[in-house]
C-alpha cells in the first residue's frame, strides 16, 4: 500500500528570512562579520539546517541587510521586513482575502512561490512556499 502523502496545513512553517535597513549597510556587514561571525557575500547569508520530519531536506533562512532607502519593504516604513515560510500559501491567501486583508502581489519563482502582506502596525510580511513543499 503507497504512503499517503500529508495533507499541509496553511500555516507558518518557520522564518524564511530577517531583512532589514542600514544606513550603510557595507559598515554594518563588517559590523556583523567581525563581531557575531555573519559573514555576508552579495548583502545577504544563509544559515543553512535540516528539517526536523524530512531530515535528507535542507532549509534556509537568509539574514540580508538593505539599504535605509530601499523601496523593497514599500508601504512599510518599518525597518525590517520578516519572511514566512509557510506551507499551502494558496490557501492561506483564500483566508488571507476573506478576513479583507491586502495581498499586495503574489510572485512565482524557480525556488518558490510569494505574496506580501502588511501586519495592522505597517509591517511589510514576505511570505514564502519553497518549492516542492
Amino acid at each position: 500500500m503507497p504512503a499517503r502523502k500529508k495533507k499541509l496545513k496553511a500555516q507558518v512553517t518557520g522564518i524564511g528570512g530577517i531583512f532589514f535597513k542600514a544606513r550603510n549597510p557595507e559598515r554594518m556587514a563588517a559590523w556583523y562579520g567581525d563581531n557575531l561571525g555573519i559573514h555576508t557575500k552579495d548583502g545577504y547569508t544563509d544559515f543553512a539546517w535540516r528539517e526536523k520530519d524530512r531530515p535528507k531536506r535542507i532549509g534556509r533562512t537568509v539574514w540580508s541587510l538593505f539599504p535605509a532607502n530601499t523601496k523593497y519593504f514599500k508601504p512599510s516604513k518599518s525597518s525590517f521586513m520578516l519572511n514566512y515560510r509557510v506551507a499551502n500559501l494558496d490557501l492561506i491567501l483564500k483566508k488571507l482575502r476573506r478576513k479583507r486583508i491586502k495581498i499586495e502581489k503574489v510572485e512565482n519563482y524557480d525556488y518558490g512561490k510569494f505574496a506580501w502582506i502588511m501586519d495592522p502596525e505597517g509591517n511589510r510580511i514576505e511570505l514564502w512556499e519553497p518549492k516542492g513543499e
